[in-house]
């Protein structure tokens, strides 16, 4: 059963971080995905940058507005697409995530967005 692990993270602590600590948390990061691959649960994996572009479409016309969001507080800066047997087993997974330590790993499953009644 495949879910994703989304990093959510405080926008500014990434632009703040030092390099040196940026670069550490990435490596622990990329070894965590090796890991993962290793076990063969990994899918997908990458990391996001921070510039966005949001667009939507109302009544025929469509916006697009270029990041950076001044509202928005956190990012989503990076996922892990992992194929697991249970719910249990991808929280587990997340709890082994360096990124619990600066940011918040959030668990979603795939699956469709509408199930309809037959």
């Amino acid at each position: 059963m495949p879910y994703l692990l989304l990093i959510v993270e405080d926008a500014e602590s990434r632009r703040s971080r030092p390099k040196a600590e940026g670069q550490q948390a990435y490596r622990r990061m990329a070894d965590f995905a090796k890991g993962l691959r290793s076990r063969g649960l990994l899918l997908a994996n990458d990391s996001l940058r921070t510039e966005a572009v949001r667009i939507q479409a109302r009544n025929g016309k469509r916006l697009v507005v270029d990041g950076p969001f001044a509202e928005s507080k956190e990012m989503v800066g990076g996922f892990f697409l992992i194929d697991c047997a249970t719910r249990d087993e991808a929280i587990a997974i997340a709890g082994e995530c360096p990124a619990t330590e600066w940011a918040i790993v959030e668990v979603r499953e795939i699956g469709p967005c509408w199930e309809g009644t037959d």
